[in-house]
């Protein structure tokens, strides 16, 4: 399954785990917080002030 930007961090972490280090490295640390299970990446990535083009690619790079 691809992982996009729409999916929540634990849809993302239940997917591939191996994104957790890629999310953590960006600063999100609280990957099994609430927020962690409403929000969708996109979201996530503009509360912390992250370019979500940029994190998409990284994960990308994991995935391929």
């Amino acid at each position: 399954m691809a992982i996009t930007k729409d999916m929540t961090i634990g849809e993302i972490l239940r997917t591939n785990m191996n994104v957790a280090p890629i999310l953590m490295e960006a600063g999100m640390h609280c990957l099994g917080c609430p927020s962690a299970q409403g929000e969708s990446l996109e979201e996530a990535a503009m509360v912390h002030g992250m370019d979500i083009n940029d994190l998409m690619a990284k994960i990308a790079a994991i995935e391929e």
